[in-house]
């Protein structure tokens, strides 16, 4: 699987969301929260057509793209290549990290302790 660049991964998570959308859709997306040019934005998704990331309906004059790469197994390999590299293969210390990092709702607590029984019953 080709592992997306940051910019790749941005545009990847929008189109998830969205299902479909064109470079313009994507880029006012983008826009709102960092300046970049709707140049900028196409190239990246022309990059990731050719690298087989999202395909391209061509049949209206504004090209829609979609997302071929599954957002779970992408997010899947990311993870467990950051795990690998940054924290040594530890699980804990990942995951200790990100916890660490901000405090998680209640609710967030909940499901993740759900998760965790359900770890420990298999």
């Amino acid at each position: 699987m080709n592992k997306p660049t940051e910019a790749e991964l941005e545009i990847l998570s929008l189109l998830w969301e969205l299902k479909e959308a064109s470079v313009r859709q994507i880029h006012e997306r983008i826009s709102q929260s960092k300046e970049t040019g709707y140049t900028t934005t196409l190239k990246i998704m022309q990059i990731m057509h050719a690298k087989g990331m999202v395909e391209r309906d061509e049949e209206n004059r504004t090209h829609l793209y979609r997302p071929i790469m599954k957002q779970g197994d992408t997010q899947k390999s990311l993870l467990k290549n950051l795990m690998t590299t940054a924290f040594g293969g530890s699980a804990k210390s990942l995951v200790m990290q990100a916890l660490g990092q901000e405090t998680p709702s209640k609710e967030e607590l909940d499901e993740i302790r759900a998760f965790l029984d359900q770890l420990e019953n298999k």
